[in-house]
């Protein structure tokens, strides 16, 4: 029989460690002293101490390492396990790799261009919604409050979702010097409805996008632009898609540009 203290050192587990374990179930000691309460271990509980330790080092937790100790002799399920954590590593090092990327050209365009920490850029994705849509060509872009009148006045009765995701997307492939522009706003609705003249209701899939949100006028948005345009080419990204705003305070809710609060959203892929 070994001391806990001997086979902690053949282990390599620390004493606090083989305690823990015993008080899960992972490792139990082969005998405990009914007076002094020492554990006491088995030589032949080695390997197990082993298989915990190499299991640890692949990553997985203990819970996860009790299952698999009760299943070890199952080569397939042990496969499946060592398979799902492999999986599970590559993406946490494309993670890391992502995170790794953005710190270094953060570092390098901050050395170039102060501005760059002005805005943050970040990227993330929205999720699959059902939307009312109005899409129309308007005169200019800052004619874009005559589509949500006309979306107030045709969604009396519709739910909005929270968050309800107000944005204008803006369609055509540059941008348009006071000529005829394709604008479309979209909120996102709860339940169904039918079309009415001007709204269209549709569901609307996932898109995975760079933005930055800002507080006051929209004269920022050529500087956001900018730093958008630099995060996409340090990253590798490429632009997929037509840019929209996020209209978190709009300015019908709050006529002081300075309260407004815009997100402008660029959809991307690697």
């Amino acid at each position: 029989m070994l001391k806990i203290g001997d086979f902690s050192k053949l282990s390599w587990i620390s004493i606090r460690m083989l305690r823990h374990y015993d008080e899960i179930g992972l490792l139990k000691p082969a005998e405990i002293d009914n007076f002094t309460s020492y554990r006491y271990y088995r030589a032949e509980q080695l390997p197990i101490a082993n298989r915990i330790n190499a299991l640890k080092n692949m990553g997985f937790g203990l819970a996860a390492i009790s299952e698999i100790i009760s299943q070890y002799h199952d080569t397939d399920q042990l496969k499946n396990y060592l398979r799902i954590k492999l999986a599970e590593t590559k993406e946490q090092t494309e993670q890391l790799h992502n995170r790794l990327n953005l710190l270094e050209t953060t570092i390098l365009r901050l050395e170039k261009d102060e501005i760059i920490m002005k805005y943050d850029v970040i990227l993330k994705e929205i999720p699959r919604r059902y939307v009312a849509s109005v899409r129309e060509i308007i005169p200019r872009y800052e004619m874009e409050g005559m589509l949500w009148e006309k979306m107030m006045r045709e969604t009396a009765n519709v739910t909005f979702a929270s968050p309800a995701y107000p944005l204008a997307i803006f369609h055509d492939e540059g941008h348009k010097e006071n000529e005829d522009v394709d604008v479309e706003i979209q909120e996102s609705v709860i339940g169904e409805y039918k079309d009415t003249v001007n709204v269209k209701f549709k569901t609307v899939e996932p898109i995975q996008i760079v933005s930055s949100t800002f507080k006051g006028g929209f004269e920022q948005i050529a500087e956001i632009n900018e730093c958008v345009a630099n995060w996409v080419t340090d990253n590798n990204y490429d632009f997929n898609g037509a840019m929209f705003n996020i209209y978190h305070v709009s300015p019908a809710q709050d006529p002081n540009p300075e309260n407004w609060v815009t997100e402008v959203c660029y959809p991307v892929r690697k």
